[in-house]
């Protein structure tokens, strides 16, 4: 009920979804029945086996103070939804409303797994010859090394259901390559992955205009980092975009060679296309949540929707815990005990 273009796009993504996905699992629609009940009924939704509807009379609204709405509003959708999630009556809440209302409810009543410091956003971003996964993409502006520690587990783990990759290559973003380059952040969480390799498949510290090479599939910093990153790079395919339109139609012979060329500019119109997948997951609380943008439309939403079911297929979570947990014991157990000369 909360995103720019309201539910009405939330209703035709459902209807798109379920009509080429046979396997997804039921959905449930969060929101203001009034609103919700003319909308289905004009997409021949009403009293489908595979769709059912929870009334929540309120609504957080992007002007909305995070945890003052959480308070103040607790019939909202938001609440309604991270409730269901919380009482297992459904495993993934997918949101396009308020980012920090998400997050703090997120946190707040489904609580961190065992053994997670702190949740983390996941954002999926194009790169040379695919994708890779940017985390944290904004959960935890200030974070320590066991949190980029637990970071990179969760980025990898997500790679793994969302990119199909069997060993996701990890990288920790940083200012330099070379032993020692970076801040005290920097240095601690490189000795902390270089532990726990073997659990992730860490090949270093990478820099900048390595990030959309084919070099890592999952990048890691802290959340100030990486929404800085996330938002820089929207901004610039939107402006290459709008440039590369300007361009093309400064002259009737490009006009026509832009007409010859409309597949490559077709098909790199869909890798560059942030609707793609459609939300970044909060990974790292005991239960699913996928927060989407608030501006997204009918394909974006039906792109989180379909995350959604993959998150829920390949159990996302347990796989986490598992991994989070052999990490931890790896760096809390002593150094090994230097070999005595002969």
């Amino acid at each position: 009920m909360g995103g720019d273009l309201g539910p009405a796009e939330v209703v035709a993504a459902v209807q798109l979804v379920l009509q080429e996905d046979a396997d997804l699992a039921p959905i449930v629609l969060v929101g203001q029945l009034e609103a919700l009940t003319p909308l289905l009924s004009a997409a021949g939704l009403q009293g489908n086996p595979r769709l059912s509807v929870v009334h929540a009379s309120e609504v957080i609204t992007m002007d909305d103070k995070p945890l003052k709405a959480l308070k103040t509003k607790k019939d909202a959708s938001m609440v309604r939804a991270l409730e269901l999630v919380k009482t297992g009556e459904a495993r993934v809440a997918v949101s396009s409303g308020n980012t920090g209302a998400l997050m703090a409810g997120g946190t707040l009543r489904l609580r961190t797994m065992a053994g997670v410091a702190r949740p983390a956003l996941a954002a999926v971003i194009p790169r040379e010859g695919g994708h890779f996964v940017l985390i944290d993409a904004g959960a935890n502006p200030q974070a320590e090394p066991a949190h980029l520690m637990h970071n990179a587990i969760l980025g990898s783990d997500y790679a793994r259901v969302i990119l199909g990759l069997e060993s996701p290559r990890v990288g920790l973003l940083t200012i330099g390559t070379e032993e020692g380059k970076g801040n005290a952040l920097i240095a601690e969480t490189h000795e902390l992955l270089k532990k726990i390799n073997g659990v992730i498949t860490y090949v270093g510290p990478i820099e900048g205009f390595q990030v959309f090479r084919n070099h890592v599939d999952v990048v890691v910093c802290d959340g100030f980092v990486g929404n800085t990153l996330l938002k820089t790079w929207e901004s610039l395919a939107k402006f290459i975009t709008g440039m590369l339109k300007d361009e093309l139609k400064a002259s009737p012979l490009r006009m026509a060679g832009a007409l010859l060329a409309k597949g490559a500019f077709d098909s790199l119109k869909s890798r560059m296309n942030p609707d793609r997948y459609g939300g970044a997951p909060l990974l790292g609380v005991r239960g699913n949540i996928l927060k989407a943008h608030g501006s997204s439309n009918r394909h974006a939403w039906a792109s989180a929707i379909r995350a959604a079911g993959k998150i829920i297929r390949h159990d996302l979570n347990h796989r986490i815990e598992d991994d989070i947990a052999q990490a931890n014991a790896l760096t809390q157990a002593p150094a090994p005990a230097p070999a005595a000369n002969n």
